[in-house]
């Protein structure tokens, strides 16, 4: 049986702010996040990535087993590959795999199967979910996987967006093409390909809105009373 693991003193995050404050700063810097596609052909220091993705492996995970792999990629022949590779599933998957629906909501988004973008960023960031443990004295087995390397995706860009750098998720499917041209191992599989890099000088993005906060947070206090935003699937 595996021992427990040692414990030590917790010692806790101390803003510079009171929390409040702290988190409505954080909230400014995240909320100003966008999808870009367009990137300036300014470099990008290595030891920025490193950091960022430092950062992301912060995240919790299912018995802490870190079920995930970032590779980093700045070679331009692998970025030509990668992009040839994704645009030939995107062009599958916008002439017949997408439903109607699907392309009606893509539409307000002006997107389409050309990805330049995957060869103008100076890095892209493929994250990998690992369906194995590999360090030598495990078990092997890994615990919600999905939901820990979504969590640490989350945080990558989180990171990059404090960094002032932008930003993209693309995930073409099926993405099988990502392991092959960056030689992964059968048992990582890749959630997430993530352009990095700052954005261009005259950069556009859609203009589109989050919901606002009383649309996705519902409140369960006290005395048995329920109350919540304006989703029409909730009362109050």
């Amino acid at each position: 049986m595996a021992k427990a693991a040692p414990l030590i003193p917790h010692e806790p995050w101390q803003p510079d702010a009171d929390p409040l404050a702290s988190v409505q700063r954080f909230r400014d810097t995240v909320s100003q996040r966008r999808s870009v596609r367009h990137f300036s052909s300014e470099p990008v220091d290595r030891a920025i990535v490193e950091a960022i993705v430092a950062a992301a492996g912060s995240a919790p995970s299912g018995a802490n087993k870190q079920p995930w792999r970032f590779v980093a990629i700045s070679d331009p022949d692998l970025k030509r590959r990668i992009r040839e590779a994704a645009e030939a599933e995107e062009r599958l998957f916008y002439d017949g795999r997408a439903s109607d629906d699907w392309l009606r909501d893509l539409k307000p988004l002006e997107v389409g199967p050309d990805k330049p973008f995957l060869e103008e960023a100076p890095w892209l960031v493929a994250i990998f979910k690992l369906m194995q443990d590999d360090r030598p004295d495990s078990t092997g087995r890994v615990y919600y996987v999905n939901e820990s390397v979504g969590m640490a995706a989350g945080l990558f860009l989180a990171a990059a967006q404090q960094a002032g750098l932008a930003t993209l998720t693309h995930t073409p499917s099926p993405m099988g093409f990502l392991g092959e041209i960056l030689e992964r191992p059968a048992y990582e599989r890749p959630v997430v390909l993530i352009p990095v890099g700052w954005p261009a000088a005259q950069c556009m993005v859609p203009d589109i809105k989050r919901k606002p906060v009383d649309e996705i947070l519902v409140w369960r206090e006290g005395g048995g009373s329920k109350t919540s935003g304006s989703n029409p699937n909730t009362s109050s």
